[in-house]
């Protein structure tokens, strides 16, 4: 097969998007088809064209367009550098030969138009993969206001985009369900999670973590959060929990990461003079199982009402470092029926800040539990979440569609 992705970031960027491509586009080289992928020249969230415009990587060609020229500055900047890539994508879309399937993504939202439009006019099969809903991640973010016009002309690219495609991908039964809540036919939908590599994530002692060392953290229990602190993430909860465990000797905190809500956790643990709280930027994908592997417990956060739109893809990292996630959100997110499962963690309501410190304090308590659950965690992980299992999906799907082709072409 001839596979083109599409979507803003790739390796090296960090982004999680760009990790779970980059996994997926070495996975079906080395099945021996054909990857293309067209991203940006810009890193996340940076100004500038950093990145070569074309290169290969582990087999993949690389075509990369445009650039950012505002960042994260503000919503309406990133409209524009959104607007630019779209452009930019299209034209070295049309440039590039025929390719059997397209992946679209959803970084930049709405980019499945162009796989519509190479559908439409070089007949290239669609796969929509839905990392996150729009317009319903802005509505519940209060961003956007639900019945608005404008939330309703966005909501109609979106369906029509799900509707176009030849294939619909969800990353749980809630974000599933709700794609199906839009009238989307549910033979077009399929359920692939995403993933952690279960060898390149492996358990590293804690006596000799490098973190543990750097943050002082000693024989401590260390509680994580790492990765994306986004507006869809509930930050308050565990804040409070923070601030209310400060003078447990025994508890330390670890925030490890960026977005758009790492200010307010910055700012809340500086205005309160959390000295049990580390304050750390994103680390690289290389020390991701050192990282990982320093915390005793992770926390896991979604607002209430989130849950289907968008399906953090940390939890996976988590199993696969053999560590308990903490999860704070609703009983029905894909990531508290996954903990659930698989007996790997534990869940506690958003704002429930007695019961968060007290799963915190049973597993500081109990340390035995905490290694039982991620024990637990690391072999679910292996058995059916690991990379192989998914890139494995992936491929079946990818090959059915464009099986499918053939066999229509052959009837008519």
């Amino acid at each position: 097969m001839r596979i083109l992705m599409i979507n803003q970031v790739f390796y090296p960027d960090v982004a999680a998007t760009a990790q779970h491509a980059h996994d997926l586009s070495r996975s079906l080289v080395a099945s021996g088809h054909e990857v293309s992928i067209i991203a940006s020249r810009a890193l996340y969230g940076q100004k500038g064209a950093a990145l070569p415009a074309y290169e290969a990587i582990d087999g993949v060609h690389v075509h990369r367009v445009g650039r950012s020229f505002f960042g994260k500055a503000s919503i309406v900047a990133r409209i524009f550098d959104f607007g630019y890539f779209y452009l930019a994508a299209a034209v070295k879309a049309i440039m590039l030969r025929r390719h059997d399937v397209s992946i679209c993504f959803t970084t930049p939202p709405f980019i499945a138009l162009l796989g519509w439009f190479l559908r439409l006019f070089k007949g290239t099969k669609m796969v929509y993969w839905v990392m996150d809903l729009y317009p319903d991640l802005p509505v519940a973010c209060g961003v956007m206001r639900e019945g608005a016009w404008s939330t309703k002309f966005f909501e109609g690219i979106n369906r029509f985009c799900l509707r176009r495609a030849n294939a619909v991908v969800a990353l749980g039964r809630c974000m599933r369900d709700r794609i199906l809540a839009k009238g989307i036919a549910e033979r077009q939908v399929q359920i692939i999670g995403v993933w952690t590599d279960s060898e390149e994530v492996k358990p590293i002692p804690r006596e000799s973590n490098r973190y543990r060392n750097e943050w002082q953290v000693e024989d401590r229990f260390l509680v994580m959060y790492s990765g994306n602190f986004g507006l869809g993430h509930d930050v308050d909860t565990f804040l409070q929990a923070t601030k209310r465990l400060q003078n447990d000797d025994r508890i330390r905190f670890a925030f490890v990461g960026g977005g758009k809500k790492k200010s307010i956790v910055e700012n809340f643990v500086n205005e309160h003079g959390l000295t049990n709280a580390v304050l750390a930027p994103y680390q690289p994908r290389e020390s991701l199982d050192e990282l990982l592997s320093a915390a005793d417990c992770h926390l896991v956060s979604l607002l209430v009402g989130v849950e289907g739109i968008m399906v953090p893809c940390k939890l996976f990292g988590i199993l696969a470092s053999a560590r308990p996630a903490l999860f704070i959100g609703s009983h029905q997110s894909e990531i508290a029926q996954v903990i659930q499962d698989d007996a790997c963690g534990s869940t506690v309501d958003e704002g429930d800040v007695d019961a968060l410190v007290q799963a915190i304090l049973a597993y500081a308590d109990d340390p035995e539990l905490a290694q039982r659950q991620g024990e637990a965690g690391r072999v679910a992980l292996v058995q059916k979440h690991a990379t192989i299992h998914r890139c494995a999906a992936w491929e079946n799907l990818l090959q059915s569609v464009v099986d499918q082709t053939k066999t229509e072409e052959m009837g008519a």
